[in-house]
């Protein structure tokens, strides 16, 4: 894990013409240095992941917007470092909440984990493809699922950026959970990054992503080695999830092997759809 940054929280940074960040106080080994909430525009403004529903985070962007038009609050996933914050803000300003859809969960299916925001309720779910346009500014809405299943990436036209959400950060790669994450589909979301334009990404956690499409060969090549790595342990014997991660991630802070045990799991279900593995009663073995 990278080490935490000492950088001001509540506090507006100018990145740029039209562009400005604000630094929530929630750092921890899942979010960096905490969630970073951005504004695009001058005239007019469009926020993108308000971020958790901490009072300072909350008092910082309502004071950071006054003054100035908020047209649209944009929101990549409603994990809650993410997404509560929209419903002050919207509050406070008048402006919708679009982006994701709400998480849609079977009732009588597995239950999602603790992060997710369950409140998430938007004013309008943005669709692959959809534009929001505001004075100066044009965010063009792009379908990333895989972190989770809603997950969208926004990018911004002028700029010829994409604000990457936890798709593509700029300290780590992104955990993948299931039942909601899914690796096939979060592999298959890279791939279809190197195919737009974007080399410039404003991840919500982590320093700004430049020459971006080496960067997302370099994690699709990360995964695809986790992969051959997993396959590897099956092929030693030990095909229980647990032993999988203490040989794997050893050298990884211990607090992070439960979210390694859910990497591990979405990668054995897609090698499963692929028909590389089998699992009975909790143990994965290769297929054939």
């Amino acid at each position: 894990m990278a080490g935490m940054d000492a950088r001001p929280t509540g506090t507006i940074e100018r990145l740029g013409p039209g562009l400005a960040r604000i630094l929530a106080p929630n750092p921890s080994p899942f979010t960096h240095t905490g969630t970073q909430t951005y504004f695009v525009g001058i005239r007019e403004l469009a926020v993108i992941d308000p971020g958790p529903d901490d009072p300072a985070h909350v008092a910082a962007l309502i004071d950071a917007v006054r003054g100035t038009p908020v047209r649209a609050i944009l929101v990549t996933h409603n994990h809650r470092d993410h997404s509560p914050a929209a419903r002050a803000l919207r509050a406070a300003t008048g402006a919708p909440i679009l982006g994701c859809a709400p998480l849609a969960l079977a009732e009588d299916g597995p239950p999602t984990d603790e992060a997710f925001d369950l409140d998430h309720r938007p004013d309008r779910v943005l669709a692959d493809g959809e534009s929001v346009v505001g004075e100066g500014w044009t965010l063009e809405t792009v379908a990333t699922p895989g972190h989770t299943s809603n997950h969208l990436c926004f990018a911004w036209r002028e700029a010829a950026a994409l604000f990457s959400g936890d798709h593509v950060m700029g300290w780590s790669t992104s955990v993948v959970a299931p039942p909601d994450g899914d690796m096939a589909a979060y592999m298959a979301s890279l791939d279809r990054l190197l195919g737009r334009p974007e080399q410039l990404y404003y991840p919500t956690h982590g320093p700004a992503i430049r020459d971006a499409h080496d960067h997302v060969r370099k994690l699709i090549a990360h995964r695809r080695e986790r992969e051959r790595q997993v396959l590897a342990a099956l092929d030693a014997g030990d095909g229980r999830i647990p032993a999988i991660v203490a040989d794997l991630y050893r050298h990884v802070d211990p607090r992070l092997h439960p979210a390694a045990e859910r990497s591990v799991l979405a990668h054995l279900i897609d090698l499963r759809g692929r028909g590389l593995v089998r699992e009975e009663e909790g143990r994965w073995t290769r297929a054939g």
